[in-house]
C-alpha cells in the first residue's frame, strides 16, 4: 500500500520508523533483528536509508552519532524488498540526488518497481566530500525536486530513453521538511517555498527532520499551510539515549535542542537515557493531542528504545 494511503485510511495516528542499513561487512541478521523488534508493534511502514560513497551517520555504542566519510552503505533496496515481503510490512526506500546519476536513479527505482515496492523519499543527500563525476553521457538532480520531477515522470511512463509499451511506474513520493530549516537556507520561509517547490513537482506527504521542541513543528506547519502546503506533515522523532548523542545530534543534524532538555541531562549524565525516553514520551503524547496524523521515529538501529514509548501511545 502506498504511504499516502495509509495515511489517509488510518483510524488512528500512525507509528513509523526509519532504520539505516548494516556497514560493510556485517550482517544482514543485523537489519533483520532490528525489525523483528519492531514488526510486534504493526507500524505500517519502514524507511531504509540511503548513502552516497562519502557521508554516513553512524551510531557508536556511546549513543553520539558520528559523521564519516566511507565508501557506499550497501543494501538500501534489497532491505526494502525483503522486509516487505518477509514481514509483509510496506518499506520507503530513500533516493538520493547527491552522488547518482538520473540513470542510477531510474534504474533503483525499476528495481524497487520489481521487487513490488511503490514507496520513496525523494532526498537531496549530503554533499559529498569529494565531488563525484558524472559521464558525459549521463545527467544528475541537483535539488531534491528535480528528483521527484523524475520521479512523477517515471509515474507518467516518461523514462530518459524512449520507450515502446513503457509501462508507467506507480510510486508515492515522500520529501523532508525542516522545521528549524535546512541548515544551508538563509531562512526558514525560503525554506519552505523550496518545500513548497517538492510539492508542487508531486510529492505525497512531507516528514520532518527530528526536533525535540513541538512548538517548532506546530509553527513549521502553521507557516507551510499559510504557504499553500496542504500535503499531510509528518513529525519525526529521536529517543536521546547518552549525553554523547545529545552533544553530536546538533552538530551532525544542524538542530536545537531545548535548555531544559540539555540542562536536565547534563546535570545527569548517567540518566541520560532515561531522560531522552521520557523526553520523547512528553513530546509524542503532545503531539497525538494536538492531531498529528502519526508519528515517525528515527531509531537508526537502536530499536528496543521506541519500543514501551510507542507501546503506551497506542493504548
Amino acid at each position: 500500500m502506498k504511504i499516502i494511503d495509509h495515511i489517509n485510511n488510518a483510524k488512528n495516528p500512525t507509528f513509523s520508523f526509519e532504520i539505516v542499513p548494516p556497514p560493510r561487512g556485517r550482517s544482514l541478521k543485523d537489519i533483520i533483528d532490528v525489525v523483528e523488534v519492531l514488526a510486534p508493534l504493526n507500524p505500517p511502514w519502514i524507511d531504509v536509508t540511503s548513502h552516497s560513497s562519502s557521508v554516513l551517520y553512524r551510531e557508536k555504542k556511546d549513543g553520539s552519532i558520528q559523521k564519516k566519510t566511507l565508501r557506499k552503505r550497501p543494501g538500501t533496496l534489497g532491505i526494502c524488498g525483503i522486509i516487505q515481503n518477509r514481514f509483509k510490512i510496506d518499506t520507503v526506500a530513500h533516493i538520493l540526488c547527491l552522488g547518482f546519476s538520473r540513470e542510477e536513479t531510474e534504474d533503483a527505482l525499476i528495481e524497487l518497481s520489481f521487487l513490488g515496492i511503490h514507496n520513496v523519499l525523494a532526498l537531496r543527500g549530503d554533499a559529498p566530500n569529494f565531488q563525484k563525476e558524472i559521464r558525459k553521457d549521463r545527467t544528475s538532480n541537483e535539488f531534491a525536486a528535480d528528483l521527484v520531477k523524475q520521479i512523477k515522470q517515471l509515474n507518467d511512463g516518461h523514462f530518459l530513453d524512449e520507450m515502446d509499451d513503457a509501462q508507467p511506474l506507480e510510486f508515492c513520493i515522500g520529501v523532508a521538511g525542516y522545521p528549524e530549516k535546512h541548515f544551508e537556507a538563509p531562512s526558514l520561509k525560503m525554506d519552505i517555498e523550496n518545500l513548497k517547490k517538492k510539492v508542487a513537482a508531486g510529492a505525497d506527504y512531507i516528514v520532518t527532520q527530528m526536533f525535540f521542541d513541538n512548538q517548532k513543528y506546530f509553527e513549521f506547519v502553521k507557516k507551510c499551510r499559510e504557504a499553500g502546503i496542504t500535503v499531510p506533515i509528518i513529525p519525526g522523532l529521536k529517543v536521546l539515549k547518552s549525553a554523547a548523542q545529545m552533544r553530536s545530534l546538533s552538530k551532525s543534524f544542524h538542530i536545537d535542542l531545548p535548555d531544559e532538555l540539555v540542562e536536565e541531562i547534563h546535570k545527569n549524565p548517567q540518566h541520560a537515557g532515561e531522560i531522552g525516553k521520557k523526553w520523547a514520551e512528553k513530546q509524542t503524547m503532545g503531539l497525538l493531542e494536538h492531531g498529528v496524523p502519526g508519528v515517525h521515529y528515527y531509531v537508526l538501529n537502536d530499536a528496543q528504545n521506541v519500543v514501551d514509548l510507542v507501546k503506551k501511545a497506542q493504548k
